[in-house]
Order: C-alpha cells, then structure tokens, then sequence
C-alpha cells in the first residue's frame, strides 16, 4: 500500500483560503466513489493560525503506480482544477508501508 500526502497553501484572505479549502476538500472526499484504485481519502483544514500550510490530505493506493492513475484521473483533474489559481505552494510524499 502506498500513502500519498500532500500539503497546500492557498492565495487570498483568510476567508478566500478557507472557501477555497471547502471546495477543494468536498471534491477531493468524493473521489474514492469515482476512482477504482483509490481505497481511501483524509482531508484535513489546518485550524492552527500559526501555522502556513492551509489543506492536508492523505491518500491510499494499493502501489506507486496508481498514485500516478489517481493523479491522472479525470475526477481527480477535475477536484485540483477547482482551486488551481489560488495553489500558491504544494509539498508531497509518497511511501510505501
């Protein structure tokens, strides 16, 4: 099994980045129903304002090949597409466990 997290920072006000991580994380919590290989989704909004990061969300994938098919995948392209021009920064690991 293979965990994909990723981070992100949003552009705008607060209350632009939170409605931009609303957005995002309903798109995002509904994927595993549209993508096979995508066996979970954790979303998480980042409640500490001293902290920058803003959105994390941790994926499983049964190997590191469907982390690229989850990636690729229409609804997945679809989710990201929602708050693409406010990603300001996006920070990822992927590891097998």
């Amino acid at each position: 099994m293979v965990k994909h997290i990723v981070t992100f920072r949003f552009s705008g006000t607060a209350d632009e980045r939170k409605a931009a991580c609303r957005r995002f994380a309903d798109a995002l919590l509904a994927l595993p129903a549209r993508i096979d290989c995508l066996e979970s989704m954790e979303v998480g909004i980042n409640e500490n304002p001293s902290e920058t990061w803003d959105l994390a969300l941790t994926a499983i994938v049964p190997t590191m090949a469907d982390v690229e098919v989850y990636a690729k995948h229409p609804a997945h392209v679809a989710a990201a597409s929602l708050v693409k021009p406010q990603i300001e920064s996006r920070a990822c690991v992927d590891y097998t466990f």
